[in-house]
């Protein structure tokens, strides 16, 4: 299955779902990961998101959009998300992971495995499944 990380560096988990102009891609399994791809949505902050908040349909567009080109990962890594984009996702069948503080990726990744190999969580099994 596919993850996603909400990123500035590539390296760290440390970016809001929307304020992210970047998300790092692994492919994951209960065998280990492997880096992808970065898929970028803009240099620095996503702008088509931040400044468009308070534009009603126009916003939401935006949102959507991206929530589309991450609907082939199963997870994804952020630092915040609003309730709004935690929906969309999980409609999608994504589940958002926020992180309480900046985390390393590859933290993220082998504790995530570890979980996988041991007993993982109802909603992580049907992911690996699918």
């Amino acid at each position: 299955m596919k993850i996603g990380f909400a990123t500035t560096d590539e390296k760290n988990i440390n970016e809001h779902f929307g304020r992210s102009g970047k998300f790092a891609i692994y492919e994951f399994s209960k065998n280990g990961y492997r880096f992808l791809e970065v898929r970028t949505f803009a240099e620095g902050e996503d702008r088509a998101i931040t400044e468009t908040r308070d534009m009603g349909e126009v916003h939401e567009g935006r949102v959507q959009s991206k929530v589309d080109r991450l609907a082939d990962c199963k997870i994804i890594y952020l630092t915040e998300i609003g309730g709004p984009s935690a929906a969309r996702l999980v409609q999608k069948g994504i589940m958002p992971l926020k992180m309480k503080e900046v985390t390393p990726i590859e933290a993220a990744l082998k504790q995530l495995l570890a979980s996988v190999q041991k007993t993982p969580p109802p909603w992580l099994r049907k992911a690996m499944q699918e």
